[in-house]
């Protein structure tokens, strides 16, 4: 039977009130989509807003420049039609899919807390007992989300973002809502994490987290391992 997935995407384009670009960092859906696609998942996207989701311009070089599945992404035309179309998070009940997966990029800091559409989709996920898988700061989705007990999904989890060293290190930590790590602790969270920019991931339970762009690999292989023996 066919694995199928939610995959959340920010819809914002904006960084917060400094008026300066930002979205869905590209790796971050490219890698886990074909991943999961090319092991015959099927993916379905979405995102707080629907339509257009907006790419980080700062995660694209010119083509021909970029990794090779970043290059695939930008020449996949039918990807990218999905991608100028989504779907409201709204309109899906996380508890229908075998996981529930978040890309990352500095857009969702500021539409995924807030969207009900988005925290019920993982709200219903993880009462189902289904998987929830995010990359760096997709983690973003999972904040405001609550178990069946009212206590943060997050609560005594060992779980992993991209951290306040990371947000320091780009010069953001002033400009995000809030910093996604320290976030995830106050919630309960067990945080774990690696160094700068090194590939990082980690499982518990339902919960599959990667720290950053490089991660995004990690994080689609622990996902695909998981359906697997679900």
């Amino acid at each position: 039977m066919t694995s199928r997935i939610l995959m959340i995407v920010t819809s914002n384009a904006r960084m917060g009130d400094t008026g300066k670009p930002t979205g869905l960092w590209a790796e971050e859906l490219a890698v886990p989509y074909y991943a999961l696609a090319d092991a015959g998942v099927e993916v379905t996207l979405a995102s707080p807003a629907g339509g257009p989701a907006p790419i980080d311009p700062g995660s694209l070089k010119p083509v021909g420049q970029n990794d090779p599945v970043v290059e695939r992404f930008l020449a996949d035309e039918a990807l990218q039609a999905r991608i100028a179309a989504t779907s409201r998070a709204s309109e899906f009940d996380g508890a229908s899919f075998d996981a529930v997966f978040f890309p990352g990029g500095h857009g969702t800091m500021w539409d995924l807390p807030v969207d009900a559409g988005v925290t019920r989709a993982v709200e219903r996920a993880f009462a189902a007992h289904k998987l929830i898988a995010s990359v760096c700061h997709g983690a973003a989705g999972l904040v405001t989300a609550k178990r069946p007990d009212g206590q943060p999904i997050v609560k005594d989890l060992r779980v992993n973002s991209f951290t306040d060293a990371e947000e320091v290190a780009v010069g953001l930590e002033k400009v995000v809502p809030f910093m996604l790590e320290t976030r995830l602790r106050e919630l309960g969270g067990h945080f774990e994490g690696s160094a700068n920019w090194q590939a990082f991931a980690i499982r518990d339970g339902q919960l599959i987290t990667g720290q950053n762009p490089q991660s995004s690999h990690l994080v689609a292989q622990q996902l695909l391992n998981a359906l697997k023996t679900a």
